[in-house]
């Protein structure tokens, strides 16, 4: 069974870069405050890490459909 983790987006991309607001559309986030669970691969790693101050994330134990 994969593992997967919630990514919740708790800071505005206002006044940030135009990356960081790809960044988190690719995470499937657009608004403060939406959750978005996804499979912890190294490629979502990255992208969470260069977002790290814009997001929260935890250990999910299942997926959400």
């Amino acid at each position: 069974m994969a593992t997967y983790i919630k990514i919740k987006q708790v800071k505005s991309t206002i006044a940030r870069a135009e990356k960081f607001e790809k960044i988190l559309i690719g995470l499937g986030l657009r608004k403060t405050g939406k959750v978005s669970i996804l499979k912890d691969t190294p490629e979502i790693r990255g992208m969470i890490r260069k977002v790290s101050h814009l997001v929260e994330i935890e250990p999910c134990e299942t997926e959400m459909e």
